[in-house]
C-alpha cells in the first residue's frame, strides 16, 4: 500500500511540473508578441473592471513572475510586473483572466463563493497533511501496521485535491469571462 501512494503522489507531482512547464513557455511564446490595441495589462484591466461595472477594486503591481491573482479581501488585482506594464498578448490575456476572478466576486459566483470558503482549511491541511502521511508511512512501515495515521494525512491531502478540483471550474469561468469582454469590447486574441 505505502509504495501505490508514493507512486500516485510522484505521478500527480510529475503531472503538476508538466502543466507548470507549458503555462510558462505559452506565456513566454506569447509575451513576444504585440498586443493589437497597445494597452498595458494594468489598462486592460482597468478596463475590463470599468466596462463590467467594477468600481471598487484596484489594479496593483506586484513581485514575482506569474503571481498574478485576484484578492476579494483586499479588493485587488494583483498583476506581476511583466503583466503590469507588458504591452502583449501574454499580459493582455493575464490581466484580462484575473478581471474575470474580480467579475465573479461582484456577481457572487458560486464555485468562487466555495473556493474562498475552503481556503483557511486548505491551508491548515496542506501544512499537515505531508507530514501526517511521513509519520504514517513510518509507522506503518515500522510499528505493526496500523494505517490510521496514514489515513488521516490521505485525508488532510484530499482537502487540497478537492480544492484543486473546485479551482478548475473557477478557473474555466474566468478564462470564459476574460475572453467574452474581450470580443464584445473587439480587443482581439489571434
Amino acid at each position: 500500500m505505502p509504495i501505490s501512494i508514493l507512486f500516485i503522489s510522484f505521478l500527480f507531482m510529475g503531472l503538476g511540473m508538466l502543466v507548470q512547464y507549458r503555462l510558462k513557455s505559452k506565456f513566454a511564446l506569447y509575451a513576444k508578441a504585440p498586443d493589437s490595441c497597445g494597452l498595458s495589462g494594468k489598462e486592460i484591466a482597468e478596463k475590463m473592471l470599468t466596462d463590467n461595472g467594477i468600481f471598487d477594486v484596484e489594479v496593483v503591481s506586484v513581485s514575482g513572475f506569474l503571481s498574478d491573482h485576484y484578492d476579494p479581501a483586499k479588493k485587488t488585482v494583483n498583476l506581476s510586473s511583466d503583466v503590469y506594464s507588458g504591452r502583449n498578448i501574454s499580459a493582455l490575456a493575464v490581466a484580462a483572466h484575473e478581471c474575470g476572478h474580480a467579475v465573479q466576486h461582484a456577481t457572487a459566483y458560486s464555485m468562487l463563493t466555495l473556493r474562498s470558503n475552503l481556503v483557511p482549511l486548505v491551508q491548515i491541511s496542506t501544512n499537515l497533511a505531508q507530514w501526517v502521511i511521513l509519520i504514517g508511512l513510518g509507522l506503518f512501515s515500522f510499528g505493526g501496521g496500523n494505517p490510521t495515521i496514514l489515513l488521516i494525512g490521505i485525508l488532510l491531502f484530499a482537502v487540497s485535491t478537492l480544492f484543486s478540483v473546485i479551482t478548475l471550474p473557477v478557473e474555466f469561468d474566468a478564462s470564459a469571462r476574460a475572453l467574452k469582454w474581450l470580443d464584445s469590447s473587439h480587443i482581439t486574441l489571434p
